[in-house]
């Protein structure tokens, strides 16, 4: 397994402009808990959110496109300031069109993050499609590049580095602490 990009893939993280990730198994580690009534509980790494809000500040759209519905990741969706989500979607190609439509970005200027069967039609036709090492060989072997870290627990993040390692307009050290830790 391939543990940095290929060259070729960060030559193509240069031409993004937008990232769109699936939620559980990419967000997060994937478990879902349940609490009193029923509530779901998910984990969410700070680092991976902070990735995401320095992509976001870089002028780099982010979208949710998850098969479930919940109301933690509702909530993770409005600390990170993410206003594209698209919760307990069965079709995931479909919104993806609309996503690229809105937009007003071509298949190649977007990364789509997933790991399973339901993401590989809009992993296909992505610029890019990244899944993670918990992924099942299918799509692992589909996707462009598998991250090094683990959904839930730095994926994003790493994502986000390799995206704006390569930008002119990327974020530079000194802005990213002037607020804290946003993540």
């Amino acid at each position: 397994m391939r543990r940095s990009p290929s060259p070729r893939v960060i030559r193509e993280f240069r031409r993004i402009r937008g990232v769109v990730l699936d939620v559980d198994g990419i967000l997060t580690n994937g478990l879902i808990s349940y609490g009193v009534d029923d509530e779901e509980i998910k984990s969410f790494s700070l680092r991976d959110g902070h990735g995401l809000v320095l992509l976001r500040r870089a002028g780099v759209k982010i979208a949710l496109l998850s098969g479930r519905d919940s109301m933690a990741v509702r909530r993770r969706m409005q600390e990170l300031g993410i206003e594209d989500g698209h919760l307990g979607v069965r079709e995931k190609l479909p919104i993806f069109h609309s996503i690229l439509s809105k937009w007003k970005l071509f298949s190649e200027e977007v990364v789509f993050v997933g790991d399973d069967v339901v993401d590989l039609p809009a992993m296909r036709i992505a610029g890019l499609s990244i899944t993670v090492p918990e992924a099942p060989w299918f799509v692992r072997r589909e996707a462009d590049w598998v991250t090094r870290l683990p959904g839930g627990n730095g994926a994003v993040r790493e994502i986000a580095d390799w995206i704006l390692s390569g930008r002119s307009d990327g974020i530079s050290e000194a802005r990213c602490h002037q607020d804290g830790d946003p993540g």
